[in-house]
Order: structure tokens, then C-alpha cells, then sequence
């Protein structure tokens, strides 16, 4: 429409000059004016939307950068407290520490902290944490992290978060086996001779690594003062304190108090013995040093000392004011120990001085007697006047004496740090006197304590003290409150109870000790008493009764529940024959664990019982210790090693295993005879029993009958062994030590075979264990191999344990993986050769190195056994041996 219009006001311009020459250039001009003026209005109004339309389109733009700038930069102030993160410098410039890759979970745990602290400290971005981290790695720490990017990847590990890194990393510096470790030495960690500060630096240590084992502030403190000496425990108690600072605090104040005493005694003892080499000093110079050395006593220690006195701000702990100390606070109640009344003391009461009065002047009174606590077992049981059992106390097991001289019931502090008990405070202290004329003050006692006596529950109030072998006295404050009456000749205590019921306690008699044996349990059992599983081993099959089992069930005999006392006089006893010139050789007893004590006195009476022991003065004697069987029970061995030095070597041989397995040609029958106690049925010749003595802390006693670890015992009884089944060996009997394999073709001969053994033991009185027996089998375990009509074959638990055998560490560890490998060399061809590369390292002078040879001969011996095959024999004249392997069907003639 404009350029319509612009067209029509042109033509009028023409139109309007008509033919005027001159006016031709004139409107031209004018044109071009008009043109002009609408084409620039035509541009203007055209451009004018699109111009703003960029401009409002950058702006938007360049805002909302600017707002994203300034979000990111408000966010990382946020995150860094208002601060620029640092730089790898500004981190480095704290002296971050180094972590060289030691398999320690202390270490390791200490770096991570450590670490953890100054990235906190330099304000680190977390996205820098790995990367500024392991940094600080060294050596194999180094080459860990080195492997493991190449594992992840590298652009995995740059944005890889420290979470993410901690968990490998942990895993691999503190694995598992490490970290129980450390469990057990927590627990097991005793106080010796470092200082509190040192021992409790080890044991906060640990302590960070039990968080399962150490949950709350009430275990923290009994770990701790259970790791305590004996010293400190006896002057702690752990109930006072709420948290572990104030125990450890309790602790290194106990441990300055033995530091002062032990340097006064030494300066007494350097008073009452001087050096020889001082000179005698001269009056004068006596005097300088005496005035010179001369402090005025403190008014509040009592004591001449130099400097500030260290009770000066420590209150008294009767009044709980500072400035004296508590035998001289004004506030001390002076209480009597005969009539427990305030006011007056013992020799000041009017009780004992009215009796003194009340006596005739002819005769002298009789002496009080004191009473000691400390008696052991077997003082407690000739004593007429106590009686001790096993009750529960807070239904805790515990050892009872009850004694008639005691007027107040005790507890001892080992047995009262059970977090069942709970110590308040005696409304006035009391003094304790014991029977070697000491005394010591008690503040605490144990109120309401629940004693259980035949299913009913008593109250008693324990004082704790030190004590020996008793965990629990009970005196006469508890014994008279329930109107005692004590029987001492058959050391009974009839009582009533709460609940009006008459008791009766049955004390123990003829030194019984504190937890019988296995065997004495079930004797107890099956007359009537009553008993209390506390744990017990599930069977992999149910035994079979002997009245059960054909032929056998005719020797019921053969088999008791117990040997029936000293063997008799057989074809050969034991000696022991010394090298000339041998001199006896006593041991001191090893130290053993409490249980183990337990267990050495039941079975030195079971022994005694029995009769194959007697108590001993030989000048001989072998050391004991405990070694745990399979069913978990201890058995007790005789530390022979001296002895057997000493002793000449029997060189009755032992029958070769092989030799054993060839007589077993076309056997489809089997049973197993195993004898009981079997060394226990040969006697030892008078002239050797003082050579078998053994020393324990019960005493000294001699073996009348063959015992365990000596170095002749298996020969002889070898040789006994063969002397009474020499008819039947190799032809239905093959014998190893005790160990009897009864083997026939059917089941005919089986039956008469085994009437022939029975009858034999029958005669000369050798017994077995029937649990440990078994009869009538098509396939039999025996000596570490499973035998049945196909011949022999590797046991399968010994294959089992060789897959699970982890790849030796040490020189020990291959001597024990050949040793159960080369019992069953016979199954392996070319054994020597393969193990050759093991073999080296065993001897005395090679350097361990496991390489390539050693894993590839370790994994093809684990190989051929776990693959071994089944040696047949044939039924021939002349023997011959198959190899029948389990996965081919073709045999190979050897």
C-alpha cells in the first residue's frame, strides 16, 4: 500500500507540471527525497521487532549465566564453610602423612584418620579426596592403588569417591584374619610390667577394632579391669566408675601409690643395710645432713616432707572436706568390732568387760582363735567346723564355704566384677581381720545377693576381699538369721527357708574336686543324682547296644564302662632301661590355666581311685600338660622328653602299614576292636615305677602301670599284642598297637573269626571300648584308610582336608603337608619326584622361596589325592595289584 501510494503522489507530481522542462529535475529530485524517506520508514518498521526481539534474547542469555555463576559460586562457599576449597599446594603445605602399605589395621586406620583430618583442616573439595589421597601412598600401598586403576579404569578412579575407595582399600590393608587377631589379643591382653599409660595406649588401640565385642561403657570398663595385675584389680572396683576415663584415671593413681611405696621400701632397705663402701660419717657432718635434710611434719599428711603437701586438695573420704586425712577427720566414728556398736572400741566394750568380770579368778579364759579365709579345698575338707559346696550365687556357679568362724559372709573380687552384682557403700567402714594377723578396711558391700539352694532363693549381704580357691564365705550374719544347725562329723547344715522348708546342705568329703570328670559324672548319674547339660556334642550316628550285636552281645565282659583296676600279671611288663651313667631329671610343673587345674586334680583322683598311681619321692619327675581331643574333653599327657633321652631304645619293630593291607586278600567282613586305655593294662616293673614320676601342684606321683609319651611304650605293647593274637594273626587278625581289624571271607567265618578275638581278650583280661568298636561291617575305617571288598582306599576326610590345605608359609607348614601326604604315598606315583621342589625347602640351610615349581608340585599333590585310586589285591597264591581308577573302565596290571 505505501509503494501504491508513493506511485499515485508521483504521478500527480507529473501531472501537476505537465510539459514544463524544467520542472523535470525538479521532480526527480523530489522523487528520490520521497523514496528515500519511505524506503528508510519501510526499513525502520520492519527491523525495529527483530532488533529487539536479539536484544531481549541476549540479555535473558547473559542473566542466567550470571545467576548460575553466582549459585555455583554461594554452593561452594556453602560446602567449604564460606571458603575457596584449596589447591593440591595449600594441601600439600600441611604435611599431610604417608602410608607405605603395611597389613596392619592400626596403621591403616590411624592414616585414614589422619588423612580425613586435614582434608577437613585445608577445606578439600570432596571430588579431590582420592586424588589428593593417594597421593600420600608409598612402596606397596603404591602399587596396590597403581593395580587397582588399571583394574577399574582410569576415568572410573578420577571420579571414584572416598567412600568408594575406603572399602577395597580397608579390605585389602586389614582382611578379616588380621582383624580377629587383634579381637583375641584384646581379650586376651594382660597388664605386666609397662606402665598404665603404655598398656592403655595398647589397649585403647585394639579396643577400636572390637565394636562388636565392646558396645557400651560398662563393658569398656570391665575389659579394662579385667586386663589389669592383680595389684590393681584388688584396689579397684569396677562398679564405681561410670565411664573408661575415670577407671584409667583409678588406675594410674594406683600405680603412682606403688611407685611411692616400692622407692620407701628401697630407702628403708638402703637404711637398714648400708653400703660397706660408705665411710662412716662424723658427727658433725651427721648434723649438717640431718639439719640440712630436716622438713617440719604437715599438718594434714601427718609427715616431715619437702615442698607442697599432694593431699593438700584431695578430700577425705569420710567427710569429703580437704585439709586432713581420714585418721584424723573429726567426723571418724569409732566403731567396736564386738558388739558393732559407735562410741567406744574393742578393748573398751562393755560386753567383753562384763564377761571379764562375770569370770571365776581360777583358770584362764580361753583365746579367741582367728580365722583365715584363705583355705583351699582340701584344708576345707578336714576342717571340722565348714562345710563347702557349689551353689549359685546371682545364678553365677560359684565355690561356698560356709565357716562358723567367720561372722560376716565375703565374696571375692574376681567373682563380684559380674555385672549382676552391685556395690553400695557401708554406712561406717569396717575392718577385717584375717587369720595371719592382719587387717585391712572394707567400704563396699554387696547387698541382696541371691544365693539358690534347692530351687529356693536366700538374700545375702558379700563383702569383697581377696580369696583363694572360694569364691563365696558365708558367715555366721547369714547362718544364724535362718537358724543354721550344723552337723560337723557328717559336715551337714540344716536350715530353714523363707518359705519354711527344712534344707539340708551335704557338704563335700575326701578332697572331691571342684568339676569331676566326664567319667565320674555319668557314675553320679546312673546312682541317682541329678545333673545339668551345659553342652553337648550331637553323635553322626546312634551306638549300637552290645546286646544288639551277634557274638558280641555272649562278652559283654570284655567291654565295661571302666578298667576294673591293676592289670594282672602278664607274659612281659614295661621297663625302662637307662643309658649308663644316667642321673634323674626333675621338672618343675608347667603353669597351667585354671580348667586345666580343674581337670588335673579329677583326674590324679580318678588315677588314684583306680589304683595306677600311687604319691611318689622319687628324685625323677616329668612336668604335665593338657592337649584337647577331638570331642573337645582334655586328655592329659606326661612331658616324658627327658626321661626318654635318658632311656635305651627298643627296637622291637612296628609292622609296616603296607605289610598289614596285603593280608587282606578277598576280606568282605570287618570289625574294628579298639582297646581301652590300652597302655593302662600292662604293668611297669617295680624297679622302673619311681623312673615314670610326674610333679604337679598337687603333688608327686608315680605311674604303676604303663603311661602315655614314653618312648618304649608303643613297642612293648606291640609286642604284647602279638604274643596273645599270634594264633590268628595274618589269618583272621592283623594288629596295630591297640587297634584290633577282625577280616573274613563270609559271614560264617566272621562269626567264628570274632568268637576267637573275644575269647582271647576274655582270658587274658584285656578290655575294650565299645564305643569305639564297631562289628559286622562291609566297609571299615582303620589307620587312616577306608577298606572294604575292593580294596583300599584313601580316608575321605583326609581327601577333604588336603583340598582345604592352604599353600604353605613357612618350612613347618610343608613338613606337616608332607607328612599327611606321604602317608598315602602308595597312591600316588612318582611321589618323590613331585614333592622334590617342596622337599628342598625343608632343608636346614634353603632360603623359602615360593615360586612356580613349589605351587605347581603343592597343587598335583593335592591333585593325585583327591583323585586317588583303589588298590586291589588278588586272591591268588602269588599277589598282584591293580590300579583301578574311578574314571576309566580299563585296569592297569602293576
Amino acid at each position: 500500500m505505501e509503494y501504491l501510494t508513493t506511485y499515485v503522489n508521483i504521478s500527480e507530481i507529473e501531472m501537476a507540471d505537465g510539459g514544463n522542462d524544467d520542472a523535470v529535475p525538479r521532480v526527480t529530485e523530489q522523487m528520490r527525497e520521497v523514496i528515500a524517506e519511505e524506503v528508510g520508514k519501510a526499513i525502520e518498521n520492519s527491523l525495529s521487532g527483530f532488533v529487539d526481539r536479539i536484544q531481549n534474547t541476549v540479555l535473558s542469555m547473559v542473566e542466567d549465566r550470571i545467576k548460575k555463576l553466582e549459585d555455583d559460586s554461594n554452593l561452594a562457599k556453602e560446602k567449604h564453610g564460606g571458603r575457596k576449597p584449596c589447591s593440591y599446594k595449600e594441601f600439600m603445605a600441611c604435611k599431610p602423612p604417608i602410608y607405605n602399605g603395611e597389613v596392619d589395621p592400626i596403621v591403616c586406620q590411624r592414616w585414614l584418620s589422619d588423612i580425613e583430618g586435614v582434608f577437613e583442616r585445608t577445606h578439600c573439595d570432596v571430588d579431590d579426596y582420592v586424588a589428593y589421597g593417594t597421593g600420600q601412598l608409598r612402596n606397596q600401598a603404591k602399587d596396590w592403588w597403581d593395580n587397582k586403576k588399571r583394574q577399574i579404569g582410569i576415568e572410573a578412579a578420577k571420579v571414584m569417591t572416598w567412600e568408594e575407595f575406603k572399602t577395597p582399600f580397608l579390605k585389602h590393608h586389614s582382611p578379616k584374619a588380621v582383624m580377629n587377631k587383634i579381637k583375641e589379643e584384646f581379650m586376651q591382653l594382660r597388664h605386666k610390667n609397662e606402665t598404665i599409660d603404655k598398656i592403655t595406649a595398647t589397649f585403647m588401640d585394639k579396643m577400636k577394632f572390637c565394636d562388636d565385642l565392646v558396645t557400651n561403657e560398662e563393658q569398656k570398663i570391665y575389659y579394662y579391669h579385667n586386663m589389669l595385675s592383680a595389684e590393681y584389680r584388688e584396689f579397684i572396683t569396677p562398679s564405681k566408675y561410670e565411664t573408661l576415663t575415670e577407671i584409667i584415671n583409678a588406675a594410674r593413681e594406683r600405680e603412682i601409690e606403688l611407685k611411692k611405696s616400692i622407692e620407701r621400701g628401697e630407702r628403708r632397705a638402703q637404711d637398714v643395710n648400708p653400703s660397706p663402701t660408705k665411710k662412716a660419717r662424723t658427727k658433725e657432718s651427721a648434723k649438717k645432713s640431718d639439719t640440712k635434710g630436716w622438713s617440719p611434719s604437715c599438718r594434714i599428711y601427718g609427715k616431715g616432707h619437702k615442698g607442697e603437701c599432694r593431699y593438700k586438695d584431695k578430700p577425705c573420704p569420710i567427710c569429703k572436706k580437704t585439709g586432713h586425712m581420714a585418721i584424723s577427720c573429726p567426723e571418724k566414728v569409732t566403731v567396736c568390732y564386738n558388739c558393732y556398736r559407735t562410741g567406744h572400741k574393742k578393748s573398751e566394750c562393755p560386753e567383753s568387760v562384763g564377761k571379764k568380770e562375770g569370770q571365776e579368778p581360777k583358770g584362764e579364759a580361753p583365746k579367741a582363735k582367728a580365722r583365715s579365709f584363705q583355705l583351699t579345698a582340701a584344708e576345707a575338707n578336714v576342717e571340722p567346723d565348714v562345710v563347702s559346696c557349689i551353689f549359685a550365687v546371682n545364678s553365677i556357679p560359684a565355690r561356698v564355704l560356709f565357716d562358723m568362724g567367720a561372722n560376716k559372709s565375703f565374696v571375692s573380687y574376681g567373682f563380684i566384677r559380674h555385672p549382676s552384682f552391685a556395690l553400695t557403700k557401708l554406712p561406717v567402714p569396717l575392718e577385717v581381720e584375717i587369720g595371719n594377723n592382719k587387717s585391712f578396711i572394707v567400704c563396699d558391700v554387696g547387698e541382696n545377693c541371691k544365693l539358690s539352694i534347692d530351687d529356693e532363693e536366700y538374700l545375702i549381704n558379700l563383702i569383697p576381699m581377696s580369696m583363694g580357691e572360694f569364691q563365696v564365705v558365708v558367715g555366721m550374719d547369714w547362718l544364724s538369721r535362718h537358724h543354721a544347725k550344723v552337723v560337723c562329723f557328717r559336715k551337714e547344715i540344716k536350715l530353714t527357708s523363707p518359705s519354711g522348708k527344712h534344707v539340708t546342705i551335704y557338704g563335700e568329703k575326701g578332697g572331691n574336686p571342684i568339676i569331676c570328670s566326664m567319667l565320674k559324672a555319668h557314675k553320679l548319674m546312673k546312682r541317682g543324682c541329678k545333673a545339668f547339660m551345659i553342652y553337648a556334642n550331637e553323635p553322626e550316628k546312634e551306638s549300637r547296644k552290645i546286646g544288639d550285636v551277634p557274638v558280641v552281645r555272649d562278652y559283654e565282659d570284655v567291654f565295661p564302662e571302666d578298667l576294673p583296676g591293676i592289670p594282672p600279671e602278664r607274659e612281659i611288663e614295661f621297663g625302662i632301661e637307662l643309658i649308663p651313667g644316667a642321673k634323674p631329671v626333675p621338672k618343675a610343673p608347667y603353669r597351667l590355666a585354671p580348667s586345666e587345674l580343674q581337670e588335673l586334680m579329677s583326674q590324679i583322683q580318678d588315677l588314684l581311685d583306680k589304683g595306677f598311681i600311687r604319691p611318689s619321692v622319687s628324685p625323677w619327675g616329668a612336668p604335665v600338660l593338657f592337649v584337647r581331643k577331638k570331642d573337645g574333653s582334655m586328655r592329659m599327657c606326661i612331658d616324658y622328653r627327658e626321661l626318654n633321652k635318658l632311656t635305651v631304645k627298643n627296637r622291637y619293630p612296628l609292622p609296616r602299614i603296607d605289610d598289614l593291607f596285603d593280608q587282606l586278600q578277598g576280606a568282605n567282613w570287618f570289625s574294628n576292636i579298639d582297646l581301652r586305655s590300652g597302655y593302662h593294662q600292662l604293668k611297669v616293673k617295680e624297679e622302673d615305677v619311681p623312673k615314670t614320676a610326674f610333679r604337679t601342684r598337687y603333688g608327686h606321683y608315680e605311674f604303676l602301670v604303663m603311661s602315655f609319651g614314653l618312648t618304649n611304650a608303643p613297642a612293648a605293647f606291640m609286642d604284647l599284642m602279638n604274643r596273645v593274637c599270634k594264633p590268628m594273626l595274618d589269618k583272621s587278625v592283623i594288629v596295630f598297637i591297640d587297634d584290633i581289624l577282625v577280616y573274613s571271607k563270609s559271614e560264617a567265618e566272621h562269626a567264628q573269626h570274632s568268637q576267637e578275638v573275644l575269647e582271647t581278650l576274655r582270658r587274658e583280661k584285656l578290655y575294650a571300648k565299645i564305643s569305639k568298636c564297631a562289628f559286622w561291617l562291609r566297609e571299615v575305617q582303620f589307620l587312616g584308610h577306608v577298606i572294604n571288598a575292593d580294596g583300599v582306599l584313601v580316608d575321605p576326610s583326609k581327601i577333604e582336608a588336603v583340598s582345604k590345605w592352604n599353600p604353605p608359609k613357612n618350612p613347618s607348614e610343608i613338613r606337616s603337608f608332607l607328612g599327611l601326604a606321604g602317608y598315602y604315598r602308595r597312591f600316588i606315583q612318582d611321589f618323590s619326584k613331585i614333592a622334590s621342589p617342596l622337599t628342598k625347602l625343608t632343608q636346614k640351610k634353603a632360603k623359602f622361596i615360593w615360586g612356580i615349581d613349589q605351587e605347581k608340585a603343592f597343587q598335583t599333590l593335592k591333585e593325585k589325592l583327591t583323585q586317588a585310586p583303589v588298590l586291589t589285591c588278588r586272591t591268588e597264591s602269588k599277589t598282584w595289584w591293580f590300579i583301578r581308577m574311578h574314571h576309566y573302565r580299563d585296569s592297569a596290571v602293576c
